[in-house]
């Protein structure tokens, strides 16, 4: 770590730590960055769920959440869910699953996921 790393290190905010610390908490288990994933790519991702919000569609409610990993976000979406216990803010989830994007907006549907 040069000069300029330790003291901008020593001057960041509580946010740009957290996302550093997020960043390689993910890169060190193997996971796919949020910022470089592709549209219809298989990815395999590890973030912190940031916020969750029901959507009332008929006939079945979506449950989305916000996941960051530092680089960026992706919003996980489970059809026909209203809660899924284990899942809240400040989560740590480690998905696998499809990542479409539309609007620039990244999403995967039905995630498949682990609780960390």
């Amino acid at each position: 770590m040069g000069l300029f790393d330790g003291l901008r290190r020593v001057f960041a905010s509580d946010d740009e730590l957290t996302s550093a610390d997020r960043h390689r908490l993910a890169e060190a288990t193997g996971a796919d960055a949020i910022a470089d994933v592709r549209d219809r790519s298989v990815v395999t991702l590890r973030g912190t769920v940031e916020q969750l919000t029901v959507r009332p569609r008929r006939p079945q409610p979506w449950l989305e959440a916000q996941l960051s990993d530092g680089t960026g976000r992706v919003t996980l979406i489970w059809m026909g869910r209203h809660e899924i216990p284990g899942i809240e803010a400040g989560r740590e989830l480690l998905v696998q699953g499809r990542v479409g994007v539309s609007d620039g907006v990244r999403r995967i549907h039905n995630p498949r996921y682990t609780l960390l």
